[in-house]
């Protein structure tokens, strides 16, 4: 499941809350009337997709990230958000409704820093990953000076060192009394990353307020969907409600499923070979229309209801089937067929009752 910028998960003014939870020193977001005593605020549009500084509102408004010094303004903008809809890169064109709009305390940042722990599976562990390069896309950062990108790879069983911590801090540039605000935090955030079962927790900007305190402005997780059943208040924080219903339904029997805006649909046993597939449809001149990725040891129910959802929607005009076992398939299909065979028949019957009914009254009454 992950956090504010993808498909599902909890909102940003959530993830606060878990950051505030760890003693971390984070924007405080408030819905409160505490922003009247704020210097400067800052009012972001809860959607769960990245771009929303840049956003555009079906309301005409620009922008899905504003900062106001009037209080009474905050109201104003909270309307021309809640209700409509904003698009962004890495939504649909129509874009996404909000439904929530985070009001908080605006920070000056003197200073920005990036700052992530992620799982790496080449020292099967945590690594620490950060540069004193923040704000900005990490990617850029590591295309261009992959020199200011800086890590820590993380023993499991040790957990972090002080060492590590300290040396991370002054790699990002912080110096003096900061260098071991900074450490602190990293530690803190290490623990978090533990302690709710993330599989990434990326702080960007990680950084330095003018009056000297080191904060994290915002922050994105990733959490491993394997911990559901000992992380259930989290995800019980996880909204569903910006996906397509199908997505939804997919879900419901551990399908990974994301829709695409083309015609032909991929029915695809493995995450990689569907994003391969996904390619070569491209390159050879489709477009798919989604990707679906049934995962390891796929059972024949979870086939039936993929074929069910794909079969469903009339946009798909074809599907292909990749590495699925020939009798799994065969199997699937003759259930499917033998299903819509009978509920075809079903209904055939009850119309011919129902005509055998109609034409007995009709009878009746010409007597």
């Amino acid at each position: 499941m992950r956090a504010e910028d993808q498909n599902s998960g909890p909102h940003a003014y959530r993830v606060k809350a878990l950051l505030t939870e760890t003693l971390l020193s984070s924007v405080s977001a408030n819905p409160g009337n505490n922003h009247h005593y704020a210097k400067e605020i800052v009012l972001k549009a809860q959607i769960l997709a990245g771009g929303r500084g840049k956003g555009v509102f079906n309301s005409g408004l620009k922008g899905g990230v504003h900062l106001t010094k009037d209080p009474k303004v905050v109201g104003q903008l909270a309307q021309q958000m809640i209700g409509y809809n904003l698009a962004t890169k890495q939504t649909p064109k129509e874009g996404v409704k909000v439904n929530k709009v985070m009001v908080a305390e605006a920070l000056d940042i003197a200073r920005e820093t990036y700052l992530a722990i992620l799982m790496d599976r080449s020292h099967n562990g945590p690594v620490i990953v950060g540069s004193p390069q923040g704000g900005v896309d990490i990617e850029e950062v590591a295309a261009s000076n992959p020199e200011l990108i800086f890590k820590e790879q993380i023993d499991i069983f040790e957990g972090i060192k002080d060492s590590q911590a300290q040396r991370m801090a002054e790699n990002l540039g912080f110096l003096g009394p900061l260098k071991n605000q900074a450490a602190d935090q990293i530690k803190k955030l290490y623990h978090l990353f533990l302690k709710i079962d993330a599989t990434q927790v990326e702080v960007n900007p990680f950084g330095e307020t003018s009056e000297g305190q080191v904060v994290c402005f915002d922050a994105k997780i990733n959490f491993d969907d394997n911990a559901e059943f000992r992380q259930k208040d989290i995800f019980a924080m996880d909204d569903k409600s910006e996906n397509e219903p199908i997505e939804n339904e997919a879900a419901r029997y551990d399908l990974k499923y994301i829709g695409l805006d083309g015609n032909i649909a991929c029915f695809v046993n493995g995450a990689g070979l569907a994003m391969a597939t996904c390619d070569i449809i491209f390159l050879n001149g489709g477009k798919p229309a989604n990707f679906l990725d049934l995962g390891g040891g796929v059972k024949e129910s979870q086939v039936y209801q993929a074929f069910k959802l794909l079969t469903s929607d009339p946009k798909y005009t074809i599907i292909i089937c990749i590495k699925l076992h020939l009798s799994i398939v065969l199997s699937i299909l003759l259930e499917y067929l033998i299903n819509f065979i009978v509920l075809d028949l079903v209904h055939t019957s009850q119309r011919t009752v129902k005509q055998t009914k109609h034409n007995k009254t009709q009878h009746s009454i010409a007597k």
